[in-house]
């Protein structure tokens, strides 16, 4: 059997986000937390399903990547909300400014659309579990953990199937507790990990919400 073969067969596999969010649920069940924050899109199928299982209120936070406009797939950094913006290293381009403010418009758009006229959980002195389908650079959730801490939470859960090493690196410092199903050696996609990874719509979104 050769190398390649070995590594896939080791290699954890979720069905879908559903039941990646179902085992990380399993991992949290003596948690004591205030309320589960998912990071759209994908991040909200698996916070719900944590959300229900722990019986606590389920609601958004929303950052976003930074596309490099020549090749989207490489993030030169994230921004939250507020206009906020991290930077990978040496990624710095001619009008970033103009880059930023479409994803903050993003942002707020699709905080709108969710939310649906609802107000934001209130985030001050409280302890989060933070929750996303999986993190590659970590740029994004590194962004989305220092807004959380601008706006006084009291303790950061972080809680994901799967993340690189790389990002291990860059957030294990930054909140209380990680809890992380798997941290694969060879990791180019959150995809590869799911056997169904389907995009999510706004509207799946909303509907999640909407249970609420």
């Amino acid at each position: 059997m050769t190398q390649i073969s070995l590594l896939l067969k080791a290699m954890k596999i979720f069905k879908d986000r559903e039941s990646a969010g179902k085992i990380l649920a399993s991992k949290l069940k003596s948690t004591q937390a205030n309320l589960v924050l998912g990071i759209p899109r994908g991040g909200v199928v698996v916070a719900k399903e944590i959300s229900q299982e722990l019986n606590l209120p389920l609601d958004i936070i929303v950052t976003r990547k930074i596309p490099h406009p020549d090749q989207i797939e490489l993030a030169l950094g994230a921004v939250d909300s507020d206009g906020e913006i991290i930077l990978g290293a040496g990624l710095e381009i001619e009008g970033l400014e103009e880059l930023v403010k479409k994803e903050v418009e993003e942002i707020k758009r699709r905080e709108q659309t969710y939310r649906q006229g609802k107000n934001p959980l209130n985030l001050k002195g409280k302890t989060v579990i933070l929750v996303d389908d999986g993190i590659a650079t970590g740029l994004t959730t590194l962004a989305t953990i220092k807004y959380l801490k601008k706006h006084k939470v009291k303790k950061i859960i972080l809680a994901v199937p799967v993340a690189s090493n790389e990002a291990l690196d860059k957030i294990k410092s930054e909140v209380e507790k990680l809890v992380i199903l798997e941290t694969p050696e060879y990791f180019n996609a959150v995809g590869q990990f799911y056997l169904n990874f389907l995009p999510v719509s706004d509207q799946e979104v909303i509907q999640l919400l909407s249970d609420e």
